[in-house]
């Protein structure tokens, strides 16, 4: 791939998150820095006691990325698929519930990131079965379920390139 290719798919990669309501950028931010233990999300994150406490949530249900990112199925036999998919709504569920992430392109653009191209295909899957289950308030169950799109949903392959835009607290902007 050349570096015109290259910084092209990087530019697409920010529109998209530029697209995002702030509340989806701010939380996918902070689920990066603690999904790839970039900084310490407490001291960066943490301004209210609230935010402390579901930083410290997330980092207790975080600790399933390591191992889930070597359960990406490899040849869709159902023991794989079973291991996979299972700790995945799991992980799904606990971002869905706290309603930062309202829609299926959210949830994608920050799973790609956390786990890797080689769960892209599993991630429609997933979040439908998260999103419809109890745990998430009806309301926000009809909103996430509507956000899939057919193409998404029925899509005959997926890419297998990696994401190569990843972002970042900015200071100014997060103060703000």
């Amino acid at each position: 791939m050349t570096l015109a290719n290259t910084a092209t798919m990087a530019i697409g990669e920010m529109r998209e998150f530029a697209g995002f309501e702030p509340s989806e950028q701010r939380y996918i931010k902070r689920s990066l820095d603690i999904g790839l233990a970039r900084c310490d999300a407490f001291q960066l994150w943490g301004d209210s006691e609230d935010e402390s406490r579901a930083i410290r949530r997330q980092y207790v249900v975080y600790q399933d990325l390591k191992a889930l990112r070597t359960l990406v199925p490899h040849h869709d036999e159902p023991v794989e698929l079973e291991r996979f998919i299972g700790k995945l709504i799991g992980l799904a569920v606990h971002d869905l519930e706290a309603e930062r992430i309202v829609s299926f392109s959210a949830f994608r653009f920050l799973y790609e990131r956390l786990l890797g191209a080689e769960a892209r295909p599993y991630l429609p899957a997933a979040f439908c079965a998260a999103a419809a289950l109890p745990a998430i308030r009806p309301g926000h169950r009809k909103v996430l379920l509507q956000s899939l799109s057919e193409a998404a949903a029925t899509a005959p392959g997926w890419s297998g390139r990696e994401p190569s835009f990843y972002p970042e607290f900015i200071e100014d902007v997060e103060a703000a």
